[in-house]
């Protein structure tokens, strides 16, 4: 199903002769996170695009593929890979492999990934990710497991609770480099 909806939407987009664009759910939220199923249908001929992240962002790859490019690197995103994005910090996205993807995209308030970093005893002198993207792994896979079948109602997941797996995850593996 992830995949599927992934192809009607860009589908759609060929259909119309739109550009790529990128469409948002919002999923979940509380106190100092959120999170949101992201479908994006760019393409290699779609111009790349650049923002900032506004708050730490953890972006779990479930379908497609795309290049993301920051300060601290470049990398080919796939899935079961997570995006690792610093508050603040200037990226850009681009598709030169293909068209579409699909991500699980988890918002950390930067007040909120502090007292993470503080309760969780992983990285007391850290701020930030000096790695921009967690490949696809066998200690990840759970975590893309439960966010994919939440995504259509197949688990009762804890939003909340994958938000803080997903957060403590991150911190734990994303200083490897």
């Amino acid at each position: 199903k992830i995949a599927a909806d992934l192809d009607r939407a860009v589908a759609r987009r060929v259909a119309s002769g739109a550009v790529g664009d990128q469409s948002a759910l919002l999923l979940a939220r509380g106190p100092g996170w959120s999170v949101s199923d992201v479908i994006c249908t760019s393409g290699p001929s779609d111009r790349a695009f650049e923002e900032s992240h506004v708050n730490v962002s953890v972006g779990m790859v479930v379908g497609g593929t795309f290049q993301y490019r920051s300060s601290r690197g470049r990398h080919v995103m796939t899935p079961g890979s997570f995006l690792l994005g610093n508050h603040g910090e200037c990226f850009e996205c681009g598709h030169d492999h293909g068209v579409g993807d699909r991500c699980v995209a988890f918002k950390y308030a930067p007040e909120f990934f502090d007292r993470l970093i503080a309760d969780s005893g992983i990285r007391p002198n850290a701020a930030r990710f000096s790695s921009a993207r967690l490949p696809p792994a066998q200690m990840s896979a759970p975590l893309v497991a439960r966010a994919s079948a939440a995504i259509y109602g197949m688990s009762n997941v804890s939003w909340e609770e994958l938000a803080l797996d997903v957060a403590i995850m991150a911190l734990r593996f994303g200083d490897d480099g």
